[in-house]
């Protein structure tokens, strides 16, 4: 038997693998592996942290919103008044709000935070109002780390303004960067305003929601619209869901869908539509309501009101023409001196992911994109906080900057406290996978940590660095109540950890 080569199995092995590319993630470079490979990062370019682009894929837009000035600025009037974040990164002012995201990202400078604004591609959704009330400023964007958003409100069938409260403490506890209020029932208006007042992190809604209280959607007006979103800003939202990329003209291309329109707003906005042979109302005044927003520094989140309710209508006409809508109004805002991040798709098969995640960073000219899942699979009723959390990590490592959690009770009812519980651990293992593949510094080291923990046998520490400590800890407990080097799984004699003590190192 001839002697193996180890050398010229290196060498061959070596041919066959691709180089790594993007930046290491572990911050003390621990450990064998060969190296991330997303694409180098590129901070200040179009594509900060980004997989690499599958062949075919759409080109990233090589405008930012600097094309996309206000028309005071761009003429060389006098120069407006900073207001939001987006006018004062514009005059190269770094703000507060600047220095605490890049303090709390860690591998950003106030400097890129500021840079990284003022081109689109990173928001931070902070009104005035809210800020004074404690809000700590987070930063939604390819360049920093991947953000989770929790859903929660009441409905007309259940929970109460208190329950809301402890729901969005049990969501901060668990990781959740951003939260969104979609009641529908109860004293929405004192929920919102409790929930604000509860929140140390960004607040979003639905204002359309609150708008058809009281009324039916025929008989919402231009008033009515302004009026609300007046009321919710002054209150302190940070960020609107506005289904403004949804046009009559776009409803012929419904018909052939299998499920139709699956978001409330969508829905009620096509029934306004149909009802009165009009135009989108929130399309039509746009520049109106960019002014509103700009004034408490509301930051925009274009609504996808043709998002896709199943697999069998993913990246159809319908969703696509609204995605380029989505694109103009993205401009629009940018002219408007507003920040603006896009939502996208909830229901998408895994292979049209990177698809989705691409062709948004080039109509939408590389602005944040918030994404629903997506949910990759159709048949797992009461398990979509999985089959949505495999999705949303691919769509993160494609380009998402943010991902709105699901939870077991998707599609099912209410989701309870532990439903929201599962929901965020999804969704944080969605976040920290993509970042950790998409080399963002430093976030490996806590998996690094953990490793080390484990290979020492240190089951204290293991238990202390897990995301969930009470659970890891409680599992582990189950059958070895005391800490011996070795778990249930195993044993003493087949534990491969202990095993490998052994051997010479």
């Amino acid at each position: 038997m001839s002697k193996d080569n180890g050398a010229h199995r290196i060498a061959t092995l070596e041919r066959l693998l691709p180089s790594p590319t993007g930046a290491n993630p572990s911050s003390r470079r621990l450990g064998s592996t060969r190296g991330c490979l997303a694409r180098s990062p590129e901070i200040g370019g179009p594509v900060p942290f980004s997989s690499p682009d599958t062949p075919g894929m759409p080109a990233p837009s090589e405008k930012t919103a600097w094309d996309f000035m206000p028309n005071e600025q761009e003429s060389g009037q006098a120069a407006i008044v900073a207001t939001t974040q987006l006018d004062h990164a514009r005059l190269g002012k770094i703000t507060p709000e600047m220095e605490v995201v890049a303090r709390n990202e860690g591998h950003l400078s106030p400097e890129q935070v500021r840079d990284e604004i003022a081109s689109g591609r990173l928001i931070i959704p902070a009104n005035k109002i809210h800020l004074s009330h404690g809000l700590e400023p987070v930063g939604i964007g390819r360049a920093s780390r991947t953000k989770i958003n929790a859903n929660i409100g009441t409905s007309p069938i259940s929970s109460s303004t208190d329950e809301e409260i402890c729901k969005l403490e049990w969501a901060l506890k668990w990781g959740a960067d951003t939260a969104m209020d979609l009641s529908t029932g109860g004293d929405v208006d004192a929920c919102r305003q409790a929930l604000i007042r509860a929140s140390r992190v960004p607040v979003g809604t639905v204002p359309i929601y609150s708008m058809i209280i009281g009324r039916k959607i025929e008989d919402l007006t231009y008033e009515v619209i302004l009026a609300e979103l007046e009321k919710q800003a002054r209150q302190g939202v940070d960020f609107f869901t506005i289904h403004a990329g949804l046009l009559r003209s776009h409803l012929e291309h419904v018909k052939e869908r299998l499920i139709g329109i699956v978001s409330r707003g969508g829905s009620l906005i096509a029934k306004w539509m149909t009802h009165h042979r009009k135009e989108n109302p929130f399309y039509e005044m746009f520049d109106e309501i960019c002014a509103l927003m700009r004034q408490y520094d509301v930051s925009f989140s274009l609504g996808d009101g043709l998002r896709p309710g199943g697999l069998a209508d993913a990246t159809d006409t319908a969703q696509l023409l609204e995605l380029s809508v989505l694109g103009e109004l993205t401009e629009r805002s940018w002219s408007n001196g507003c920040q603006v991040m896009v939502e996208g798709p909830g229901h998408v098969p895994f292979d049209q992911i990177e698809v989705n995640m691409k062709l948004e960073r080039r109509l939408c000219h590389g602005a944040p994109f918030y994404v629903l899942g997506p949910i990759v699979t159709d048949v797992f009723p009461g398990y979509d906080h999985i089959t949505s959390a495999i999705g949303a990590t691919a769509a993160a490592f494609h380009g998402a900057s943010m991902l709105c959690y699901v939870t077991p009770k998707e599609h099912l009812g209410l989701p309870k406290r532990e439903d929201v519980k599962q929901g965020c651990i999804a969704y944080k293992i969605a976040a920290h996978a993509a970042d950790v593949a998409l080399g963002i510094p430093a976030s490996r080291d806590r998996d690094d940590e953990i490793t080390r923990a484990r290979a020492d046998l240190e089951w204290d520490k293991h238990f202390e660095l897990s995301f969930d400590e009470e659970t890891a800890r409680k599992m582990h407990e189950e059958d070895m109540p005391e800490h011996e080097g070795y778990c249930s799984m195993c044993g003493h004699d087949w534990c491969a950890v202990r095993i490998n003590k052994e051997l010479p190192r």
